[in-house]
């Protein structure tokens, strides 16, 4: 196959199209994408971002690899250096594979031959580090017998728990197939044909029953089939959806048969990965089953388990789905891969089924939750992406369990590909920015140039250049957020009245909005020159969450076009955001500033500011609220943010009364940035109500820590009470087996003389009273348990 051809089967990140010579034995989507690399954009938000992923993101995660002994990893199982297994994480292979693979796109969008070479010195490791029957797993290549525990004493033995080697594998096949079609070599092909043979010849129906604890080979498999024809890959693809459940794990979807399936349960991730799989498998196979189960799952996410910015995943514990409507803020986790994970989901169910809801989806992830996790910089990362912060978040340059970087790598640049697809004569545009795009028509080719400054703005013109007049429909998706319909449900509503409707004209003519499925159609004969001229309104608009979702009552979010806002504090009333409260009836007002954060739509209005007098009382006090949008957070610093904003003062959190504590400067043996939330005077549900934030020692256990209080002066303090964060009976943090108090004297620490017990209380205060000392600093010395860490929610002393 020469170049060209292989170019044109070139596959999306976690997209695939079919080689058009398998499409008649077997399924396909009935819209297919149009390649990222038919796609030019010259916009001034994507293009850029596409730019710093090529010019930073890719060799700074590369330079981490090297640095933190990924890459090394390889070297030693290839037997080029001696030494033992260098990371934390069994997975830790995937990162090299996933950068590799966004590296793949990117050098065809920026010629680099460095980069390309680069590359083929990777693959050329990465084989020599495969072991001779194809199985590839550096941690036991390297540690044999004595592998990670995670890994099991052989092949498999844990895979449906904690090894990831068939996650390992599914990420090197999707490198590799992305190698494969960027460059025409099979160098990389190979060896991913090798690991996947081995996994055919070990796994199926008669062979190894087990299902992959972390899904993503069902994507690879699809991929593999769809490069080499054989049809063995497709079918253990399928395999590894069906072999799960019932009645196993639901963390990863392994509780029911996946048909079985109605539900999103369990790590995020994961699940999603899975959707994506189904989706792929069931275009394949034509299996309806798959589909039916996927489109419950999906009503139901958007119905009940999603997050205005598109995030999922609500919770911490197994970074995974809540329970319905429970969307906490604070605590709120929207992993980063899952955003990526989500747009891979959304984007199948729209190939599938051709309705702009999802893309109303993808649209609203791709803008917000996503790219909050990546810094404008292209050098830190979100891992989580919460709502709200009280300064305890801050973006990293790399972290141990390092898939959010790698992601975001090889994500930024097929950014391009989701724009258009293609149903036969009928073109679709579903996102917008300057550029063109090239479609093939069995007898003509079709380019679409976009001209608009969106997200910016609503004005959109597109510019239709067939080679040759001829008849075909452009399909431009209306954004559901521009008639009023921020969500495909009722989980969030516009709570502000606006009537006026998108406008579209055609050679300058009004066209009526009549919509398809999401669509204005547009069906005629096409000459060079036709001009669709799209204006979307784009006023400030205010969203209610459904009253089920709790820790949205009485508070409204911002947006404006695709963009969810959030008040951060460098723009704010005494770097202060959590007692803010903004009245829905005040009006809002925006422009833009170019010097703002690369440039970006600000929003302000005239709101109030809350304190506290004492317990009873709360002042409020004029201040002008200003906002930005969502992704552009903690650029600038840590500090306090928010999206969903009280309307009413009672759903503020007031600025507290000053205490002897809150005036207190916090030390520990055991530095952390939730030290804050020592004296935060947040008042805690119970000891594991992640809505607010807690410090703790994990993975610490069985040792004495302390914290400390210096005073601003010396105090008198006769009583303390401590609430003890414990996340069990899942988590690893547990109530202390004790604790004491100490108080400084001169320069020594002495005990105070407690004139009652100390309590080790669960879901309450643990008190303690003593003989009164005068004191500059009080210091609370902790004994964790044997077994578990621990953790403090609150300190309070009097």
């Amino acid at each position: 196959m020469n170049k060209p051809a292989i170019l044109s089967l070139l596959f999306l990140l976690s997209l695939w199209t079919t080689p058009r010579a398998l499409q008649a034995q077997h399924g396909d989507y009935p819209i297919h994408p149009i390649l990222f690399t038919s796609v030019k954009l010259s916009d001034n938000f994507w293009a850029p971002r596409i730019k710093t992923n090529h010019d930073v993101t890719i060799p700074f995660t590369l330079a981490k690899c090297q640095e933190t002994g990924r890459i090394k990893n390889f070297e030693i199982a290839a037997g080029l250096k001696t030494g033992n297994f260098c990371t934390e994480f069994t997975f830790d292979d995937t990162d090299v594979y996933k950068i590799i693979e966004g590296a793949c796109y990117s050098f065809q969008i920026f010629r680099d031959p460095a980069l390309e070479k680069k590359v083929d010195s990777l693959i050329d490791l990465i084989g020599k580090a495969q072991e001779p029957d194809g199985y590839i797993y550096t941690n036991r290549t390297i540690m044999g017998d004595h592998a990670h525990e995670w890994a099991g004493s052989k092949r498999w033995e844990k895979e449906e728990d904690l090894s990831h080697e068939l996650y390992n594998i599914g990420h090197l096949i999707e490198a590799a197939v992305a190698h494969y079609h960027a460059t025409g070599k099979r160098n990389f092909l190979d060896i991913a044909i090798r690991a996947a043979d081995r996994v055919c010849a070990d796994f199926g129906p008669d062979k190894l029953h087990i299902y992959p604890g972390h899904q993503i080979i069902e994507l690879a498999m699809a991929k593999l089939y769809q490069v080499t024809g054989d049809k063995k890959y497709l079918d253990t693809g399928k395999f590894f959806l069906d072999v799960r459940g019932p009645g196993k794990d639901e963390y990863n979807q392994a509780h029911l048969r996946v048909v079985d399936q109605h539900e999103a349960v369990g790590h995020a991730v994961r699940a999603t990965y899975m959707y994506a799989g189904m989706a792929d498998i069931a275009a394949l196979t034509q299996d309806p089953s798959y589909i039916k189960a996927i489109d419950d799952i999906w009503e139901d996410v958007v119905s009940k388990k999603i997050y205005l910015t598109g995030g999922i995943g609500a919770t911490g514990h197994g970074e995974a789905f809540g329970k319905p409507y429970e969307l906490p803020n604070m605590s709120a986790y929207n992993e980063t891969c899952a955003s990526i994970a989500n747009v891979y989901w959304n984007y199948r169910l729209f190939l599938m089924h051709g309705d702009a809801k999802y893309y109303d989806v993808l649209e609203r992830t791709l803008y917000n939750a996503f790219l909050s996790g990546v810094a404008l910089t292209g050098d830190k990362f979100f891992y989580p992406n919460p709502l709200e912060s009280r300064g305890q978040h801050a973006r990293s340059p790399w972290f141990s369990c390092a898939c959010c970087p790698g992601n975001v790598a090889r994500f930024v640049p097929s950014v391009g590909g989701y724009f258009y697809a293609q149903k036969d004569k009928s073109l679709y545009v579903n996102l917008f920015a300057a550029g063109s795009a090239q479609f093939k028509l069995t007898d003509n080719t079709v380019t679409l140039e976009q001209k608009t400054n969106y997200p910016w703005d609503g004005d959109i013109q597109i510019t239709v250049q067939p080679e040759k007049t001829t008849a075909f429909e452009v399909r431009v998706r209306i954004p559901g957020w521009a008639v009023n319909k921020p969500m495909p449900s009722d989980l969030y509503t516009f709570k502000d009245a606006y009537t006026e409707q998108p406008k579209v004209f055609l050679n300058d003519k009004p066209v009526a909005l009549t919509l398809q499925q999401g669509y204005l159609v547009l069906n005629r004969k096409w000459k060079k020159g036709d001009r669709i001229h799209v204006q979307l309104p784009m006023p400030i608009r205010r969203i209610a969450a459904n009253p089920k979702v709790e820790a949205d009552r009485d508070k409204l979010a911002i947006q404006r076009g695709p963009l969810v806002y959030c008040a951060e504090w460098p723009d704010n009333k005494d770097n202060r955001v959590l007692n803010l409260v903004l009245a829905s009836a005040t009006p809002l007002k925006g422009n833009f500033d170019a010097n703002l954060l690369k440039g970006l739509y600000e929003i302000e209005g005239a709101g109030k500011s809350a304190a506290r007098v004492n317990a009873k009382e709360i002042t409020m006090a004029d201040a002008e609220v200003k906002l930005i949008p969502y992704y552009a957070w903690a650029h600038r610093g840590a500090g306090e943010m928010m999206v969903w904003i009280p309307e009413k003062p009672d759903a503020s959190q007031p600025l507290p009364a000053p205490t002897v504590a809150s005036r207190s400067k916090i030390t520990a043996s055991h530095r952390t940035r939730t030290l804050m939330s020592l004296n935060d005077q947040m008042e805690p549900k119970n000891s594991n109500d992640q809505s607010v934030i807690f410090y703790h020692w994990w993975p610490m256990k069985d040792t004495v820590q302390w914290v400390q209080y210096d005073f601003e002066k010396p105090a008198a303090v006769t009583s303390s009470k401590v609430y003890w964060f414990d996340d069990g009976p899942f988590g690893g943090c547990r109530i202390p087996a004790g604790w004491r108090l100490l108080y400084k004297d001169g320069e020594s620490w002495k005990p105070v003389k407690n004139k009652t017990s100390y309590e080790v209380n669960k879901d309450a205060y643990s008190s303690v009273s003593f003989e009164p000392v005068t004191t500059q600093a009080l210091r609370l010395e902790v004994t964790l348990p044997k077994d578990h860490s621990g953790g403090i929610m609150e300190w309070i002393v009097e």
